[in-house]
């Protein structure tokens, strides 16, 4: 069998239509989507006919959308205009335990720059927010409030709908990271209540290097980047139109494919799930009790550490990961898998396996085949 690739959250293969959509604008249509002649017209209508099928995957208005680098760059942009939207006495900025590095990170420094408090909630031990932390933590001087759809190592999905009506009630600005959510859970942010919402292009078989913020046409921003007019003057810098091209038909195609494929990754997760159990020893389903994404799926293999299972495995030919790809190489364990209580040991010996759609039922029973024996030897 070739190569088993299981690390869909870290990126996905590009999708032969998402290839295609881009060509023109990586050849005869090049122009500068801010240029008035002819070219740039063209370029022009392609950024905005992107705009709308993006807004249209989530429920949103085109103008709402910014289109950035990635998600990165959104939850960055999220939190550091919270500086133009607070008001009140000891203004705070809350963000959970379990966040994305760029929102967990970030979060201190935009807090100190602004001068507001930040309150870091806790989770519990499936790696939830419960509502009662939100009724503590969330109240009238809290600005902004950024808790993820669902996570990205574990996959649990957070209260969004109570993290919403808890905003409600306080005046509080929601923004909510979508980015491993989207393509296997329906997104609508009129449904959901949020008030900026981060995407990234990448995770749903789009290209690298783009992403987007919905902001609510009532939500104030202050842009990250300065020096253009483009984004309506809210992220400076010429837009990548091949790029933007790439992910607004990505959108698309996850749309029109959403309640098929994401029954289609639940089944195969709990094909190698179920698998894992019955053929080893001494494992551990890490959130087993909580609700998660379908395609995620956070196992802990006991007195194993996490890197030389991982490496075991990529020579022989399945893809895997410890945790996001955007803290390999460091020497900390996961800090989600900390916040829900586990000590340094049991976070270091679990691994995230990630389905997406170029995974199939064959791939799935290759690595029921060839795992067992790898744990065997390793703990011998």
């Amino acid at each position: 069998m070739d190569r088993v690739y299981l690390d869909h959250s870290a990126t996905t293969p590009l999708r032969p239509e998402v290839r295609e959509a881009m060509l023109p604008f990586l050849g005869a249509q090049f122009g500068n989507p801010g240029s008035l002649h002819w070219f740039g017209r063209q370029a022009c209508h392609a950024l905005e006919d992107a705009r709308e099928m993006v807004a249209a995957f989530i429920g949103a208005e085109s103008r709402e959308i910014i289109f950035t680098s990635g998600g990165t760059e959104a939850n960055n942009l999220a939190l550091s205009s919270i500086s133009a939207c607070y008001a009140g006495d000891a203004p705070r900025l809350a963000l959970s335990a379990v966040e994305h590095p760029s929102v967990l990170r970030v979060g201190p420094v935009y807090a100190e720059r602004a001068e507001i408090y930040l309150n870091v909630l806790p989770v519990d031990a499936q790696g939830r927010v419960t509502p009662e932390t939100l009724r503590r933590y969330v109240n009238p001087n809290t600005v902004l409030l950024s808790l993820m759809f669902g996570n990205n190592e574990t996959g649990v999905l957070q209260p969004v709908a109570e993290a919403a009506a808890r905003c409600d009630e306080t005046g509080t600005l929601y923004h909510c990271d979508a980015v491993q959510a989207a393509g296997v859970v329906p997104l609508n942010v009129g449904r959901l209540g949020v008030h900026l919402l981060t995407l990234s292009a990448h995770k749903i078989g789009g290209p690298k290097g783009v992403g987007c913020l919905y902001v609510n046409h009532d939500v104030p921003l202050e842009p990250l980047i300065v020096g253009g007019s483009q984004e309506r003057r809210r992220r400076g810098g010429t837009e990548n139109v091949a790029a933007i091209a790439g992910f607004a038909k990505a959108c698309e195609l996850a749309q029109h494919r959403l309640e098929g494929e994401a029954k289609r990754l639940a089944q195969l997760r709990d094909r190698l799930e179920q698998g894992l159990l019955a053929r080893v020893k001494d494992v551990r389903v890490n959130s087993a009790a909580a609700e998660r994404l379908p395609h995620l799926l956070n196992i802990a293999f006991e007195g194993i550490e996490n890197e030389r299972l991982l490496l075991a495995l990529d020579e022989h030919g399945v893809a895997v990961s410890t945790g996001p790809a955007c803290s390999s190489g460091g020497a900390d364990p996961s800090h989600v898998l900390l916040a829900m209580g586990q000590t340094h040991s049991q976070a270091r010996s679990a691994l995230r396996f990630s389905l997406g759609w170029t995974t199939t039922p064959a791939e799935i029973d290759h690595v029921l085949d060839v795992l067992p024996p790898l744990v065997e030897n390793l703990r011998r």
